[in-house]
């Protein structure tokens, strides 16, 4: 299926979220381990949200060659670097400090810098980077992904820059820094979760081709979705 961007959608439907959440862990776990077999490291773009949360504790489960991890994140809140609402707050609690992935390999966006100075800081931190091995994204009920919301900016054009500031997000908190559109389609590979009944309305106009935010990430080999049953019927 195309969307109006040009973005390929292959979707894998899911009883559960529970059974969603393991296959998405396997699939992290398989990336990392194919990216590490072909050059060693392993750079992934990881998101905020309840389904990536619990996704990401059962990747303590799995294990892999953490020495060899790179870690970066789509979006965050311009918040203190320690308040639990910050996407790399999360992420710490919930696995990275439980694994051996060296410190200096681990990238939060300096967001409590403010929106504009956090997303140029972050703009060079991404500079070495040309291409992502696997870029991890939710979606929200509004059809949002990082911190793109309907009506504000998506970075999708050529020259869209990579990193955007965000001033007034439609939800808390207002200011943030989001990796644009551009940029998180710049991967091998993109894989979004997708898990709950509330999301239903997004999926659907998502796979009708309408303009959302999450129809914005058009990489080269198509957007992978994993999605609980109860979000596509």
């Amino acid at each position: 299926m195309n969307c109006k961007l040009g973005q390929i959608l292959h979707w894998h439907i899911y009883p559960t979220a529970e059974v969603l959440l393991d296959s998405a862990a396997r699939a992290i776990t398989r990336a990392a381990s194919q990216s590490i077999a072909r050059t060693g490291a392993f750079r992934v773009v990881l998101a905020g949200g309840k389904t990536p949360r619990d996704a990401y504790g059962k990747l303590r489960e799995l294990g892999s060659d953490w020495h060899a991890w790179h870690i970066y994140f789509g979006d965050e809140r311009c918040l203190p670097p320690d308040h639990p609402e910050r996407n790399s707050r999360m992420a710490f609690d919930t696995w990275l400090d439980h694994v051996d992935i060296p410190r200096q390999q681990i990238h939060p966006i300096p967001a409590e810098q403010g929106p504009e100075t956090g997303a140029i800081a972050y703009a060079e931190t991404l500079r070495p980077v040309s291409e992502f091995d696997l870029v991890l994204l939710g979606l929200g009920v509004d059809g949002h992904t990082g911190s793109l919301f309907p009506g504000h900016p998506w970075g999708y054009e050529q020259n869209a820059p990579s990193v955007l500031p965000v001033l007034d997000a439609p939800k808390p908190q207002q200011q943030r820094v989001s990796m644009s559109a551009r940029r998180l389609s710049a991967a091998r590979q993109v894989l979004f979760m997708v898990s709950g009944a509330d999301k239903r309305e997004a999926v659907v106009r998502w796979r009708a081709g309408e303009m959302v935010p999450a129809c914005a990430i058009a990489p080269r080999s198509g957007v992978d979705v994993l999605v609980e049953q109860s979000a596509f019927e």
